[in-house]
This record gives structure tokens, sequence and C-alpha cells, in this order.
């Protein structure tokens, strides 16, 4: 076997792992969600599943690459022998469902971005339709796909250090910048303060509703990339020297502060130009058709804008699809003994034909979204909250201490995973599967 590969610094592995968490899903899809859910109760109960169940399972994720040193593919048979092997393969079957349709997301945006920058804003509603359906059908469709593709295993192939960690190491202070500058212009817009007051309005009714439960849960997990092997896989590049509980803190607390950020600028510029009910109708129809008619009533300004924030919303997605891509990579490497050049090309080329259904239909993409983008991702929790807490406690005890974590720390994280994740955790998938059949049966 190959000497595995490890970061080069402690922010090496951070950036990637707040790179993973920071996409697409996160940057409008925070907003999304908190319009959809009733503002200031989605964001307390988001932040409560955070800082409760989620960095409990984010540092067991992580323990169980390190301590394993293997994919998340083969970790979890590595730890506790073949009879868990399955639980592996969720690992791989969910970067790989959600990779197929993110790059067609990919697609769209890079499309978008090039559009404003050479030709300019649509007119109105009505022209943006348009020109989204031309961009979302076709062939126009397949080579943002393939593009996005392989702009993705260009820095996979490269290696953890010498392409994923470089690549976020520089993308990740750009991110930032970009988003600070563009919440403080949304700060400016004349609608910025009724923005502000329905992304914090606070109504206790929607704190207990299963819409609110579901989205809350979805947007933890998704944008924490938990339950999906990214972590597992992202760690097992790890030295012993890191602390797992101050790298999980970091990385929470970097995803959480793009998301607010996100909603923050998103908001005020939904109120200003009158489109705060497209918000809540549509992820897809609010990012790609009402936001850029919107810019495009303010002329170059609206134009100059638009270009930002989808080179902004590009940045995110290739940080987000190269942890996507590298866990089936990885796990292919470990299971087959391929080099990474052949695994990158094979895992690449399956990503295209299973992305082929999103790409030319967005029900299918939207449905493979809610399926594989939410509920995969809170079982691939459950259950890794109870594999570290009840079936290998004490490789979770033995590898932390290993880092000199204190034992109080562990003894609170083996608490949590023991006794207060799972429930909690079950709970919220019970309560996202009925509301998401519900709502497409209604």
């Amino acid at each position: 076997m190959p000497i595995r590969e490890q970061w080069r610094s402690r922010w090496g592995f951070v950036f990637a792992a707040a790179g993973s968490a920071v996409g697409l899903g996160n940057l409008w899809g925070f907003a999304y969600r908190a319009s959809e859910g009733g503002g200031a109760a989605f964001l307390l109960l988001y932040i409560l599943i955070v800082l409760v169940v989620c960095l409990p399972v984010l540092v067991a994720e992580m323990v169980l690459g390190r301590s394993t040193g293997s994919s998340s593919l083969v970790a979890p048979a590595k730890a506790a022998g073949s009879r868990w092997g399955v639980m592996g393969w969720l690992f791989v079957i969910a970067p790989l469902g959600i990779g197929s349709y993110y790059a067609v997301l990919m697609g769209w945006t890079l499309d978008t971005f090039f559009h404003s920058l050479f030709v300019g804003l649509p007119a109105d509603k009505t022209e943006a339709a348009a020109f989204f359906g031309s961009i979302s059908s076709g062939g126009s469709v397949l080579i943002g796909q393939i593009i996005s593709l392989v702009l993705t295993a260009i820095v996979v192939v490269a290696g953890v250090r010498g392409g994923i960690e470089r690549l976020t190491r520089w993308c990740m202070p750009i991110l930032f910048i970009l988003l600070l500058g563009l919440a403080f212009w949304a700060s400016t817009l004349s609608g910025a303060l009724e923005g502000y007051k329905a992304l914090l309005s606070w109504d206790g009714s929607e704190f207990f509703k299963p819409s609110t439960v579901r989205n809350a849960f979805a947007q933890a997990f998704f944008s924490l990339s938990l339950g999906i092997g990214i972590m597992i896989t992202y760690a097992s590049y790890l030295g012993r020297q890191n602390k797992l509980p101050k790298e999980a803190i970091a990385v929470a607390s970097l995803d959480t502060a793009v998301g607010l950020l996100a909603g923050l600028m998103i908001f005020p510029i939904m109120f200003s130009f009158g489109l705060n009910e497209s918000i809540s109708e549509s992820t897809i129809g609010a990012l790609f058709i009402a936001l850029p008619a919107g810019l495009g009533t303010i002329g170059i300004t609206g134009r100059i804008v638009a270009v930002i924030f989808f080179a902004l919303a590009y940045i995110a997605a290739i940080t987000s699809s190269i942890s996507l891509l590298e866990v089936p990579v990885s796990s292919v490497m470990d299971r087959l003994g391929w080099n990474r050049t052949k695994s990158v090309i094979g895992v690449t080329f399956l990503l295209f034909l299973l992305g082929l259904p999103s790409a030319f239909d967005i029900n299918f993409l939207d449905k493979t979204d809610k399926i594989v983008g939410q509920l995969l991702l809170i079982l691939g929790g459950f259950l890794l909250s109870i594999f570290l807490g009840w079936v290998i406690p004490r490789k979770f005890d033995e590898d932390l201490s290993n880092s000199n974590s204190s034992l109080r720390v562990r003894r609170y994280l083996k608490f949590m995973l023991r006794w207060v994740s799972p429930p909690i955790i079950a709970c919220g998938f019970i309560v996202s599967l009925i509301d998401l059949f519900q709502n497409w049966s209604s």
C-alpha cells in the first residue's frame, strides 16, 4: 500500500473541510430554508442542532477517519469488522448521488456568470426565465456539467496537498472577502431593513412545524457535510497531533458564519427588488431567474454585483464538488488499489452518467436532492452516532486521548453520542421523512 498523503498544515485541513461545507447549499440554501421555515425560529433550531447534535457527530466522523487511516468505504469495516461494511457503502452512495446533480447546478452557475459578464442581465422575469430555459436544456446543460466535472477532476487528480489543499487555501479567503463585500453592499439598499426583519422575525409556532424541523436538520447536515463520508475521508489524511474537537469547532464556525452572511446578503437584495416571495417559492427559480432579473433593474451596478455573486457561488460550489469526488476516488483507491489518476477518471465518468437524468429533468434533480441530500445524510449521522458511541467507544476515546483532548471533553462527547444525538437525529429523520412525503403527495 502506498503511503497515505497528509495535509500540509492544520489550516489546510480546516479550509478544505470548511470548503466542503460551504457550497451552494449553504450560500443560497440557508436563505431559502430560513424564509420557508419562519426566519428566527429556523435560525434558532438550526444553531441548536449544530451545537447539540452535529458537533459530536462531526468529531465522530473525524475520529473514524483518522483512527483507521482509510476512506469512508473501508473505515467502518476496518474499525469494527466486515458486518459493518454496508455502512461504508452508504458513505459512497450519498456523495455519488449528490455529486451527480451538483455538477449540473455548477454548470448553470457558470453559464449565468459568463452571461452576466459578457452579455448582460435580463430586463425582466420573462427574459430571465427564457435564459434559464436555454441553459437548463439541450446541449448547453451538458457542456456546463462536463466543464464543472473536468475542473473538479483536475483539482482532485493533483492530490490532497497539491490539489485540494492548495485550491481551498486560496479560494476560502477569496470567498469570505467577496461575501463580506456583497453583504456590505446589500446593507446599503433601500429594502435592507425589511430584509433583516424578515430574516430575524420570530413566530413561535414555526419552531415546531415539521417543515421547519426538516429544513433545519437538512441545512445543518448538508452544510456541514455530515453523514456523507467526506469528513471521514478528509480526516484520514490528518496527523495524530490534530485536536479534533478544535478542528470541528473551527469548521462549524466558518460554515455557520457563511450561512449567516449569505442570509444578510440575500434577504436585503430580495426585499429591495420586491422579490421576497421568490425566496421561498423555489431555490432554483430564485437563484437563476428572480435574482438576475432584480439586479438587472439597476443597470451597471447590478451587472457588477451579479458577476461577483455568481463568481462567489461557483468558487463555493467547486470547493464542495472536490470533496464529493474525493470520497469515491479515495474509496476506489483503497478497495481496488487503483492509482489516483485512474480512479479520478473512472469516478468522474460515472458521475457524468449518473447526472444525465438530473441534467434533463429538473423535477428528478429536485427529488434526488431531497432524498440523497437530506434523508441519507441524516440517516448517516444517526448511524455514525450509534457506531462511535456504542460499537467502538474505546477506539473513539483512545484516538482523542492520543491527541491530548481533555478527559472532560472526551466524556462530554461520548455522552452526547450515546444518549443525546441518536434520539434527536432519529426524531429529525422521522419528521423529515413524513413531511417530505406529505409534500409530494399533496
